[in-house]
């Protein structure tokens, strides 16, 4: 186990674990390293149905996709179809 790091404003834990190695998060997330080939790992996460979780890249565009919902005025209201017209 390595100590935390810095990554920007939240400390960052850095742990090394081996294949069929697990680290638990709050309790009720196992994270399971199931086979690494190379340069790529692949991990299981068994989690709680409540519990998201994503891909960094897909979490991103989530994120953006929100943003964008988020960001809609009335003029784009008044561009929808109305119902029965």
């Amino acid at each position: 186990m390595v100590g935390p790091r810095s990554a920007g404003r939240q400390s960052l834990l850095v742990l090394t674990r081996r294949l069929n190695e697990s680290i638990v998060i709050a309790g009720e997330i196992t994270v399971t390293i199931l086979e690494i080939r190379g340069d790529h790992v692949r991990v299981g996460i068994a989690a709680p149905r409540s519990v998201s979780v994503h891909r960094e890249e897909v979490h991103a565009e989530l994120v953006k996709a929100n943003q964008a919902a988020a960001a809609t005025t009335t003029e784009d209201l008044a561009r929808l179809p109305r119902p029965g017209g």
